[in-house]
């Protein structure tokens, strides 16, 4: 059986030393870019790699980009193969953050064409509840190589959002908190507020109180809900910077309404051009 978006602490358990499976620590401070790799080397799953939402996940700013643009392809799938992912790998890829951060990469080796990658739910703290330890002991990895299969049809650029808006062709969803999206409180960017006609559906609601993911036919109502007539391939996803959004894009693939995309760049390239509406409250 393959894992393609969430799989449990338990069944993580039962494959902890299976060759086929790679673990992926995606650990990551925005307020503390070293608390990650620290934390990571204080403690982390057996034969987990780390990776680094900047220096790995994400390619170097630029002035019309947003804070964390996609990397390059071919620098990634390097990276990949050291981390001893191959094309036949079942890769997990967790946190501590109830999967905001891991489901960057696993987005990112869907884009690459890998679709054997799931979160674990619950993260870090899943894993400690049902008994998983954790070592400072770095794994032994054998590089193997990896080759991309890119859908560039999974993402958008600003424009393409900004003229299928315009279009009303697509439903637009904002992973950030109330507070930012209606531009009442803005600790990162520079600008506060969210894109015109965008709706807000704040990460957070796709977890229950252990952190772990809603049931799927939960999922499935709310969004059904939220979207309206709306069709999944018309959905694309969207927060500060393209991270965060990858889960609510996860908890819509999960709950079986596949299809929709993430729009990379998200608000902080969305305000780079100031000649781009914004709105708020």
């Amino acid at each position: 059986m393959t894992h393609k978006t969430l799989v449990s602490a338990a069944t993580l358990q039962q494959h902890l030393h299976d060759p086929h499976w790679v673990i992926m620590d995606c650990r990551f401070s925005l307020s503390d870019i070293t608390w990650g790799p620290s934390t990571y080397r204080q403690g982390h799953l057996p034969n987990a790699r780390y990776a680094d939402l900047n220096q790995d996940l994400s390619a170097a700013v630029k002035d019309y980009t947003g804070r964390h643009p996609l990397p390059d392809i071919n620098v990634l799938a390097v990276k990949l193969g050291q981390w001893g992912i191959g094309n036949a790998s079942q890769v997990v890829v967790y946190d501590n953050a109830g999967g905001a951060i891991a489901g960057r990469l696993w987005w990112l080796l869907r884009w690459l064409g890998h679709q054997n990658v799931a979160v674990l739910d619950g993260g870090l703290q899943a894993w400690q509840r049902q008994g998983g330890t954790l070592t400072t002991v770095l794994p032994k990895v054998k590089p193997v190589p990896f080759r991309c299969y890119v859908d560039d049809k999974q993402w958008l650029t600003s424009r393409q959002v900004q003229n299928l808006l315009a279009q009303r062709a697509i439903c637009l969803v904002d992973a950030r908190t109330p507070e930012r999206f209606h531009g009442l409180h803005e600790p990162i960017d520079p600008v506060a507020g969210h894109i015109p006609n965008a709706i807000n559906r704040p990460l957070q609601l796709n977890l229950d109180n252990h952190g772990l993911f809603l049931p799927p036919t939960e999922l499935k109502q709310q969004f059904t809900t939220l979207l309206g007539s709306h069709l999944p391939e018309q959905v694309v996803h969207q927060c500060g910077s393209g991270v965060t959004a990858c889960h609510n894009l996860l908890a819509m693939e999960y709950a079986g309404l596949g299809s929709s995309k993430l729009y990379a760049g998200s608000w902080s390239e969305w305000i780079k051009d100031k000649n781009r509406a914004v709105a708020r409250g």
